[in-house]
């Protein structure tokens, strides 16, 4: 045992009226103003420029918009000569010199049509419904495989705290109307790998503890399990959070968003591997029976202090 042990479950009711709040907030966000799809979802045309001189990105939007192009998304692509432009309209034979040329006429230098590509609206559609099976079909295995593994009390707060962290990244993502794209999707799918793994280094150890600590309530053995994977959990989140903290500031506009899902991912995934999951299987009654390994017949029973 741990020589000091955090009375974790002592704010789980708490936590619980925290983790209703944020996940009402984000369902609540997500019926109201939705998801701000990128055009992998929604269809579009993607162009890309590259100046012989950096551009500043107000002067590119400025220009798109008195052309008509109000809509245009405009970011850097890595370097910052090279220019993204995102339109919501369909992809024309002449659109990609259309827009090079407007851009040509507000720059003070040369611009290059390096690339352009089309998205269905269809392609759009099959997306966002091929990506939410994904989810479903993970959180489906996720739930068998704990079951095996464990028990099904486990299973159900694991798969609990899995849609816990996954509304909520889709809500801040609603909420901020930051741009929801495959990356972002990416990111989601490595968040429940993420979260499944840290908790089930949490439930091994209930699980183990449950059957040293027989004479303890089930508060107590859950405080203590918790506490001895406290610093195993602190250190793998932080070391991840620092990586994506370099993608964040330096990995360019490209997958800013699946280091913006992973950072929130990985903040709530932490929370709810000792909260929500434990907490869970506390409301479902988890107790050392559940867990006691059959004894044969004969044997004598180790009861451990």
């Amino acid at each position: 045992m741990t020589d000091r042990v955090i009375n974790f479950m002592g704010a789980r009711k708490i936590a619980a009226a925290f983790s209703i709040g944020l996940v009402l907030l984000s369902i609540g966000s997500l019926a109201v103003r939705g998801l701000n799809f990128g055009l992998d979802f929604t269809g579009g045309t993607l162009v890309e420029v590259v100046y012989e001189q950096a551009e500043p990105l107000s002067n590119v939007r400025s220009a798109l918009a008195e052309a008509g192009y109000a809509d245009a998304v405009v970011v850097n692509f890595g370097a910052d000569t090279d220019v993204l432009v995102r339109l919501p309209q369909g992809l024309s034979p002449d659109l990609g010199e259309q827009i090079l040329g407007i851009l040509q006429q507000s720059a003070g230098s040369e611009a290059e049509l390096r690339r352009i590509e089309f998205v269905g609206p269809q392609v759009g559609e099959e997306l966002r419904e091929q990506g939410g099976l994904a989810i479903l079909l993970a959180l489906v295995v996720v739930l068998i495989y704990i079951s095996m593994r464990f028990q099904l009390k486990f299973a159900f707060g694991a798969v609990v705290a899995l849609g816990h962290d996954v509304i909520i990244v889709l809500g801040i993502f609603s909420l901020l109307r930051l741009d929801f794209d495959l990356t972002v999707l990416g990111a989601l799918l490595a968040v429940i790998g993420y979260s499944l793994n840290d908790t089930i280094v949490v439930s091994d150890r209930i699980r183990e503890n449950f059957r040293k600590l027989r004479k303890q309530p089930s508060v107590d053995v859950i405080n203590v399990s918790l506490s001895e994977t406290l610093g195993r959990t602190m250190v793998t989140s932080l070391t991840t959070l620092l990586v994506l903290l370099a993608l964040l500031l330096t990995g360019g506009e490209m997958i800013r968003g699946f280091a913006q899902a992973l950072t929130v991912g990985i903040v709530v995934g932490t929370y709810s591997s000792i909260y929500v999951a434990a907490n869970f299987m506390l409301l479902l009654g988890i107790r050392q029976e559940d867990l006691m390994i059959p004894e044969k017949e004969g044997e004598p029973i180790d009861d451990m202090p």
